[in-house]
């Protein structure tokens, strides 16, 4: 049995069955934080609360002893006048938060944004009980949408109403993550008290293999595509970078000049539309359409789908193709995922991005890096070349082949690891 040394209340107020993206990021640190000593309680909002389509599958792969919190909300009502769940259950999660801390001695209150109202409650909760508190920056809170500039828009008032109440939640704050650091840098310079105050620290999603080893267990069928025999079928999972598109163009050139390769080959993309509940929002079939690849060589399916189902889908692919942008920030954290599918990963990557080298070392994938925005020639003239050799180098892919030390540090482990490392600091600090 572990013997835990602190107490930490999480307050997700999405928390699965909750289908929506930002939830793992709570899930996976209150799974490993156990092994670190702290002993997390999640806080979240009863499920029958949530407006979004709820998934189950997700919810079993949750530990059986982990403890949760449950309040209700207010309903959501009719017209839709407020959504956002960290205001309809501001004042429940808020009192049972208070409950908890005046009844159990709790060592820090960690609180995921969004919903970025809900960070208020630190603020909040410090001043009734002097617990300490902390924000993980999952999104940037105070940024500038496209509209924000028009006076009196939707968008102009979230950014206003962001500017006002941030520093208000941040004021007494011991603890700042993000999932890098540029998601809490304007936080840094709007409130440079901070940097005296409270400790800061970056870390990315991490991947976990336990939930690649459940999937059998679970018996789901994909259901977006089947396996062919005689093509390669790889996938593409998760939205669009915005500055992806070129070098995608240049893709899709390269197969256009290449019939007979481009029937070999199958790319099906998931979760890329323009929006992520509308299943006819397509960012990929236009491009597709214009190079004559469209449900012959390129499939889509815009809208986003669960967690489980992109790894059911995984499951059943060829291999994963992973596409970054004109910009390197594309990371090895970011490939774990396909790494832990123990497919095959085809990647197209600028240069400079730290996933080339530990693909490409680590035995996971072939990579064709390109040189920026002025480099898609490279792309045009040698994805071909690239696709066939990869398509042969695959059939004699083994997973248990791959070097796993060049990602260990990219575990949802290691990376709970780091946030104990921070909570310890705060704890320790006079």
């Amino acid at each position: 049995m572990v013997k835990y040394n602190k107490k930490i209340l999480i307050i997700s107020p999405h928390y699965p069955p909750s289908n929506l993206a930002a939830v793992h990021r709570s899930r996976l640190f209150a799974q490993h934080l156990p092994d670190y000593g702290w002993e997390p309680i999640i806080l979240t909002v009863d499920e029958q609360d949530y407006e979004e389509t709820l998934d189950w599958n997700l919810h079993r792969l949750l530990p059986a002893s982990q403890r949760i919190e449950k309040v209700r909300a207010f309903g959501v009502t009719k017209p839709r006048l407020i959504g956002d769940i960290g205001i309809r259950g501001f004042i429940q999660l808020y009192r049972r938060a208070k409950q908890l801390l005046q009844m159990e001695q709790m060592d820090f209150v960690y609180i995921p944004i969004p919903s970025f109202y809900a960070a208020l409650l630190g603020r909040w909760l410090h001043a009734a009980t002097k617990v300490p508190y902390g924000i993980d920056y999952i999104d940037p809170w105070v940024h500038h949408f496209a509209g924000s500039d028009r006076i009196f828009s939707r968008h102009w008032w979230s950014t206003e109403i962001a500017g006002f109440l941030e520093p208000i939640a941040v004021k007494k704050a011991s603890l700042i993550t993000g999932v890098a650091a540029g998601y809490y840098k304007g936080v840094q310079q709007r409130n440079p008290h901070l940097m005296q105050q409270a400790i800061f620290g970056a870390m990315p999603y991490g991947g976990e293999l336990t939930d690649h080893q459940q999937l059998a267990a679970l018996n789901i069928a994909p259901y977006l595509f089947t396996p062919q025999t005689g093509v390669i079928q790889l996938v593409y999972a998760g939205a669009m970078l915005p500055k992806a598109y070129a070098p995608l163009t240049a893709i899709f050139k390269a197969l256009a000049a290449h019939a007979a390769i481009a029937q070999k080959v199958q790319f099906h993309f998931i979760g890329t539309g323009k929006r992520t509940n509308d299943p006819n929002s397509h960012n990929i079939k236009p491009l597709a359409e214009a190079y004559g690849l469209w449900q012959t060589s390129v499939f889509e399916y815009p809208k986003r789908i669960s967690y489980v189902d992109v790894l059911v889908h995984l499951n059943a692919a060829d291999g994963v193709f992973i596409l970054g942008s004109t910009e390197p920030h594309y990371t090895p954290s970011k490939t774990y995922q396909g790494v832990l599918s123990g497919k095959p990963i085809l990647a197209v990557l600028h240069q400079a991005s730290t996933a080339v080298e530990v693909l490409q070392t680590s035995g996971a994938g072939k990579v064709l890096s390109f040189d920026g925005e002025t480099d898609m020639a490279t792309i045009e003239n040698h994805f071909v070349a690239a696709l066939s050799e990869f398509m042969v180098w695959m059939q004699t892919f083994n997973p248990a082949n791959i070097d796993q030390r060049a990602f260990d540090e990219y575990s949802a482990h290691a990376i709970t690891g780091q946030l104990a490392q921070l909570l310890d600091c705060v704890h320790d600090k006079p």
